[in-house]
């Protein structure tokens, strides 16, 4: 009985801390390459392109479905069928008057029919539609690795600007820090009299401002993390924990790029080029298509059919007759048909509507080609505009760091003669607000470098998926 109470009272006890951690929110600790696999299972424009690639697919089948023999059956049963009429029973052909009689006419049959058919000549339209189907099937494989390439910048990007905003934050903090030491410092100069009472207040606003900064940077830390939440199409509670980027790797970069090495692999490797030209090349396809439908159609046909009478029966001058027939098997079996044709059809004129459809489908060719040319030429202006700004990336940072080396000699100089009382506190919030300026600009110069090499390889067509 003891025991039983004691057992009870630690469910009792145990049941808080259960519901608290019940309570707290997932957490996952992730790196670069982890969020891009999460991603690229979830995005929804991938999974759009999976089914666009799977429908052309589907119509790859049917072109060449095309080719085969279309197969058409048909069976039917009527039960009871009931003719009702007037006859007329000649005396030439041994009646005995010219008087017209009412008939009744009752049957049940059985129909069945197996056609096949095979086009033989179409204007070659089936063979210029397998084309077509052929390269958009391709098309869309290449316009799933784009899509992929687009979802794994997109995730970098989100994910370098949670970590920049992670290093700003830490920064506003430090700065704050700073700010309530001196605030400290002020206070007790001025008990002893060595600071106004202005320098205190100003001082108290300078910590404030602090302070307001910090909230901001958590502000802004927080919507960066749910930006790359919602990229990555997980629990939106979940509490993520970056893995810091290779700082290593990035230092090793070099500012020395081939533009011209650059545009050729771009215009090798982008997939979304080479999808247009694909694209392009099937609306060439669908104008032959098209204008097949102008030539004459040559169609090979081959039927079986074969019927039964299940009953017969007649009603003359209020007489019944009824006409025994074979079994339905029987019938079946001995009446089997048979019809090979060929036929031959050739639409003259059609309204004009061959015309038209030839038409939409070369203006419709010409405009996949404008958008080939015109992917083309902003492919090659982008590398150009992405490798001058990934060079001035490199550029930003030396400037950066000869700042931040500047603001903070002069920030520990003012220091020491405010400390002193040898400096005001305008002069030295001028040094701290440039100082803090200064690392910022270092580390978003830092980010900045990492983002445009991922712009870079996003846009010659090399970005990692793996």
């Amino acid at each position: 009985m003891v025991n039983k109470s004691v057992f009870t009272l630690l469910i009792f006890l145990l049941l808080p801390f259960a519901a608290i951690r019940a309570s707290e929110p997932p957490q996952k600790k992730l790196s670069l390459p982890e969020c891009i696999s999460i991603a690229l299972e979830n995005a929804s424009s991938i999974k759009k392109a999976e089914n666009a690639r799977h429908l052309s697919g589907v119509d790859l089948l049917r072109s060449y479905g095309n080719f085969l023999p279309k197969l058409t059956s048909s069976a039917n049963w009527t039960p009871t069928s009931v003719n009702r009429s007037y006859s007329v029973t000649s005396p030439l052909y041994g009646g005995v008057t010219s008087d017209a009689y009412r008939t009744r006419a009752e049957t049940s049959t059985v129909d069945v029919s197996l056609t096949a058919s095979l086009n033989l000549f179409n204007g070659l339209s089936d063979y210029a539609a397998l084309q077509s189907a052929l390269d958009r099937k391709k098309a869309s494989g290449f316009s799933l690795q784009r899509a992929k390439e687009a979802v794994a910048y997109d995730v970098t990007q989100s994910y370098y600007q949670v970590l920049l905003d992670k290093e700003l934050l830490g920064i506003a903090r430090e700065n704050l820090k700073s700010a309530s030491d001196l605030l400290t410092l002020t206070e007790r100069q001025f008990n002893i009299g060595l600071k106004s009472i202005t320098d205190l207040y100003q001082q108290q606003a300078d910590t404030g401002n602090g302070k307001l900064e910090v909230i901001r940077a958590e502000n802004r830390l927080r919507r960066s993390k749910l930006e790359l939440l919602r990229r990555l199409r997980i629990d939106p509670e979940t509490e993520l924990t970056l893995e810091p980027v290779d700082t290593a790797a990035i230092a090793k970069l070099s500012p020395d790029i081939d533009l011209n090495a650059l545009k050729t692999t771009a215009l090798a490797r982008r997939a979304d080029l080479e999808a247009e030209a694909l694209q392009s090349n099937a609306a060439r396809w669908d104008v032959k298509n098209s204008a097949g439908t102008r030539l004459p159609k040559l169609d090979l046909a081959f039927t079986v059919s074969t019927d039964a009478i299940d009953s017969y029966s007649m009603r003359l001058q209020g007489v019944n007759y009824d006409y025994p027939y074979p079994s339905l098997g029987k019938q079946l079996d001995n009446g089997i048909d048979y019809a090979l044709s060929l036929n031959l059809s050739w639409m003259i004129f059609d309204g004009f509507q061959s015309r038209y459809t030839v038409q939409s489908a070369k203006i419709a060719r010409l405009n996949k080609q404008l958008d080939y040319e015109d992917l083309k030429d902003d492919i090659q202006i982008d590398l150009q505009q992405v490798a001058e700004e990934y060079r001035a990336a490199f550029d930003q940072i030396a400037s950066a760091r000869t700042g931040l080396k500047a603001a903070e000699s002069a920030y520990a100089g003012i220091l020491r003669k405010y400390e002193l009382g040898a400096s005001g506190f305008v002069e030295l919030s001028a040094s701290r607000a440039a100082r803090v300026n200064a690392r910022s600009s270092v580390t978003q110069a830092f980010y900045n470098l990492a983002l445009q090499k991922a712009l870079l390889d996003f846009t010659a067509g090399t970005t990692s998926i793996e």
